[in-house]
């Protein structure tokens, strides 16, 4: 088996995106899983914040896509994504998350963290 790696000059820090009503979506997301599915998820967003070489099973660049990543984790035979983007190149912003039930990711998926990342940098004074 040949790992490849997403590598990064620094640690990375998760953020969750918040809506402007203050919701978080994530957080949402989180909170519908298991303990055993949220520690194998904790165990992961850990990895992709620590390790300067992030093996691309778990964190890999959406080809297609106006720069959105997805945190890959597996959890028994459950599969999770969670969408985001790299901002400041030092911040993972996640905007949701989903259960994978197809090989493709979703489109819809993809929309929303689009939509999710063009909002949070107008919010913040950038643009997407």
């Amino acid at each position: 088996m040949v790992h490849t790696f997403v590598n990064f000059t620094s640690m990375r820090e998760i953020k969750f995106y918040t809506t402007q009503s203050g919701k978080s979506p994530i957080t949402n997301f989180l909170d519908s899983l298991n303990s055993k599915q949220a520690k194998r998820v904790t165990w992961v967003l850990n990895l992709v914040e620590q390790k300067d070489r992030v093996p691309r099973e778990y964190f890999k660049k959406l080809s297609g896509t106006s720069g959105i990543w997805e945190v890959r984790v597996q959890s028994g035979s459950d599969i999770f994504r969670l969408l985001g983007f790299i901002d400041d190149g030092k911040f993972v912003v996640l905007t949701n998350g989903f259960v994978k039930k197809s090989q493709k990711t979703p489109k819809n998926e993809i929309d929303i963290a689009e939509n999710r990342k063009s909002d949070y940098l107008n919010r913040k004074g950038e643009s997407a």
